[in-house]
């Protein structure tokens, strides 16, 4: 099937039911995704001993320092466990090492310092882009067998972060530069994970993160289980996206609950000229058993495709009032390909759409042009990758197909589909099979191809205005009255 331009729900409903054909079961039936069993950490570091940080509890210091020792000694005496008295601490970046597990119990609270000069820059990379930018709160840089876990709480505090932002925005928007804010605006992220493997976050409640919170970035062998993220408690913070795997395989998400300002579940691997330059996959993922509530997608694919993203598994998950179901979004210049994603035995409730498919994604932010009046020699090296044009241009090109979307009910939305491919890069062969949806509108396909629908039902109620349910009501009370 063939969705091309159609507008108004009556007849995509027409097209959609009338086209519904089964699936054959051979040639559409999904691979058996054996490699699924062999995705998270496969090793935890030594619990036999243990290092105190040398801190009293005083919301007034910032114990950085304190904090670093007792892991750096950790790790040079071969590994264990670095815990915290019962108390209140105040840090910048730390970073802990090979063989490490930082424990943060139940009565410990961990605050992020708000002061820019407690993260110092490092390279990695942000929304696509590798370029200097803060170290995170908590970092795994360059790690073996290390993890972190506990009970406890860590707020970053981040609206020292989110009010940087919007000055930012309001300086930069009017000039023609919304496409380079995020970028100079350096943001610290809660937790970063970067060239590691075997890698376990547990437990522990993230809140008010000042840009993402969790990333997992060029890293493999990882698992993230019971994490709780909460970024909305001091008001509505942007980009607080909740968990990114970016350029990274063989990685387990389980058990998680996320309310965040932007993508809660977000599969990345790089944006345009540099994401391409790259070239690094984001790859063998499971993502199972867990919530997300507000935010902008219970699982987002892009909009950095550019590395591919492929061979993901996103099973009995939940959305609560968040804004999407499955997202795809991606960009003419980002280029990858998305491809072999199962999303499986899942629910979705009252959510804005269903589901969001778009590979023009949000031009404004998507596009970068210098404007005039600038002198391209001039500029930051991060705005020069920004600038660079993909060629040949069919590089930028990205694709998305081979989409499996099994046993999903989504209750209560306002929209069913949004977006669509375009003409070079038609969304192709999306399958879905014993699902069920039920919105206020069907909304707009574009551009897609072999769209296959087995077992499926869509069902649209339109909201009746209050004025137009009062006169119906009055008209249903007059002929009463007459019989």
């Amino acid at each position: 099937m063939k969705i091309s331009r159609v507008h108004g729900y009556v007849l995509v409903l027409y097209v959609l039911l009338h086209h519904s054909l089964p699936v054959d079961a051979q040639k559409n039936r999904p691979n058996t995704l054996a490699w699924a069993a062999n995705v998270g950490a496969k090793s935890f570091p030594s619990s036999t001993k243990e290092f105190k940080v040398d801190a009293i509890s005083d919301t007034s210091k910032v114990v950085t320092k304190q904090i670093q020792k007792a892991i750096d000694e950790c790790a040079a005496k071969g590994g264990g466990i670095v815990s915290f008295k019962p108390g209140t601490y105040v840090s910048g970046s730390i970073f802990i090492k090979s063989n490490v597990q930082l424990k943060i119990d139940k009565a410990v609270l961990l605050l992020g310092s708000q002061n820019f000069d407690d993260y110092p820059d490092m390279d990695t990379r942000i929304a696509g882009i590798e370029m200097k930018w803060p170290s995170a709160l908590i970092n795994i840089v360059d790690a073996k067998n290390a993890a972190l876990t506990g009970e406890g709480t860590v707020n970053a505090r981040g609206k020292f972060c989110w009010d940087k932002y919007w000055k930012m925005r309001k300086e930069y928007d009017p000039k023609g530069l919304r496409w380079i804010v995020d970028y100079d605006v350096k943001r610290v992220r809660t937790v970063l994970v970067q060239n590691s493997t075997d890698i376990t976050l547990k437990g522990i409640t993230y809140k008010n993160a000042g840009f993402w919170t969790i990333q997992l970035l060029y890293s493999k062998n990882l698992t993230v289980d019971g994490v709780t993220i909460r970024n909305n408690e001091d008001g509505s913070g942007p980009s607080t996206d909740g968990i990114d795997i970016d350029s990274s395989s063989w990685a387990l998400i389980e058990n998680c609950d996320i309310d965040c300002n932007d993508d809660n579940f977000c599969l990345k691997a790089g944006r345009d000229w540099d994401g391409l330059r790259v070239n690094r996959p984001t790859e063998y993922i499971v993502i199972r058993k867990s919530i997300a509530r507000r935010g902008a997608g219970l699982v987002t694919l892009g909009s950095e495709t550019s590395g591919g993203i492929r061979h993901i598994l996103a099973t009995d998950l939940s959305a609560k009032h968040t804004d999407n179901g499955l997202r795809i979004k991606s960009a003419y210049t980002r280029g990858g390909t998305i491809d072999d994603i199962h999303f499986r035995n899942s629910k979705l409730d009252s959510v804005n759409n269903a589901y969001q498919f778009n590979l023009n994604w949000y031009p404004a932010y998507s596009y970068s042009e210098l404007p005039k009046g600038y002198v391209y020699d001039s500029v930051p090296a991060h705005w020069k990758a920004m600038l660079q044009r993909v060629t040949p241009v069919e590089k930028g090109t990205p694709h998305a197909k081979n989409i499996f979307i099994t046993n999903v009910v989504a209750t209560h939305c306002t929209t069913a589909f949004v977006g669509g491919g375009y003409e070079q890069s038609l969304l192709e062969n999306f399958v879905f099979t014993d699902c069920k949806v039920t919105a206020t509108q069907i909304g707009l396909l574009e551009y897609t191809k072999n769209w296959k629908w087995n077992n499926t039902s869509i069902d649209i109620s339109i909201k009746k205005t209050e004025k137009k349910a009062k006169e119906e009501g009055g008209i249903e009370q007059k002929e009463r009255l007459k019989n």
